[in-house]
């Protein structure tokens, strides 16, 4: 049995006559009779009499009706998912990214972007940028944003976009440096900082920095993100070189954190992003939708601060 020959099947069933059953289907009555015939060759089994022009059902065509409903609303609750696929009003979404952009601008992302959630089940992780790198090389989520490696593994398991930016740096708002338009690596020359993990990219960047220029990196406070170390901030009791998306932290709106000031580096350092994608898993339309628009959205809400965006190319 073939969709054309259940289809048609249900159609004589239903109609009055061959002749309505031929116009509902768009078809000539010729046709519709070779259809029904087809059938009953293939099922070796008689399912209408023929009076004349009509056609009279045997009993057993009343099962087979039952069973060609089913088959066809099946049928037809496939056809209505996957169109519900491909116009991404439905499917699945499973995405990461570590502690700081989830806490705040990234699900805000997610949740202003995914128009209608009927039919779209959310999973949204929060992890750290090892774990998010680890996870896509898995093929387990759809996308994550995370700190760049410091090196791309030689493996082709994903796709990263790396995104940079210049690193601003967040004072007590009572401290000195608050006066200052913007900061240098001499400012901050033996003051207490609040770092990164010594294994981190920008860290590494920090240490060369103040080592070329002959100056104290005294690190006083580390952690594996910078949310904790806005705190020791607003206690007075270290500054930070941050990471440019980490302001959004101190939103004026609903801050995580208060009492700190945001000065510019005058001699600009520069944070590392990074979007990971796998490579073998299938990803939805919805899923691919946000992805692009997760890139844009970074770029924006970077250049909207002021800290001069730039990809950094793909991989």
């Amino acid at each position: 049995m073939n969709f054309t020959q259940i289809s048609t099947f249900q159609a004589v069933m239903t109609s009055a006559s061959l002749s309505d059953a031929a116009t509902k289907l768009g078809r000539t009555q010729p046709a519709v009779s070779a259809a029904i015939k087809a059938l009953e060759d293939q099922l070796g089994l008689q399912l209408f009499e023929r009076r004349g022009r009509k056609l009279i059902p045997v009993p057993e065509a009343q099962y087979l009706l039952t069973e060609a409903d089913a088959i066809l609303s099946q049928l037809n609750r496939v056809r209505q998912t996957m169109r519900s696929l491909s116009d991404g009003h439905s499917g699945t979404l499973k995405v990461a990214a570590m502690p700081g952009p989830v806490s705040l601008i990234f699900p805000k992302f997610i949740a202003s972007n995914v128009s209608d959630t009927e039919g779209i089940s959310i999973s949204i992780q929060a992890r750290t940028s090892n774990q998010i790198a680890e996870l896509t090389r898995a093929q387990s989520i759809d996308f994550g944003f995370a700190d760049a490696a410091n090196t791309q593994p030689e493996e082709n398991l994903y796709r990263s976009v790396v995104i940079s930016a210049d690193c601003p740096v967040a004072v007590p708002e009572n401290h000195p440096l608050a006066r200052k338009s913007e900061i240098s690596f001499a400012d901050l020359n033996d003051q207490p900082l609040g770092t990164l993990p010594q294994s981190h990219r920008q860290t590494q960047d920090l240490a060369s920095r103040f080592a070329a220029e002959n100056l104290s990196l005294r690190a006083t406070i580390e952690s594996q993100t910078f949310l904790p170390i806005l705190h020791f901030v607003t206690a007075g009791r270290c500054c930070t070189v941050l990471d440019p998306l980490s302001v959004f932290l101190m939103n004026e709106d609903a801050p995580m954190v208060g009492g700190i000031a945001i000065r510019p580096m005058a001699e600009p350092i520069r944070y590392y992003y990074a979007i990971y994608s796998p490579r073998y898993r299938p990803i939805s339309v919805i899923a691919r939708n946000l992805l692009g628009a997760w890139q844009a959205e970074v770029m924006k809400l970077l250049d909207s601060s002021g800290f001069n965006p730039r990809f950094e190319g793909k991989a």
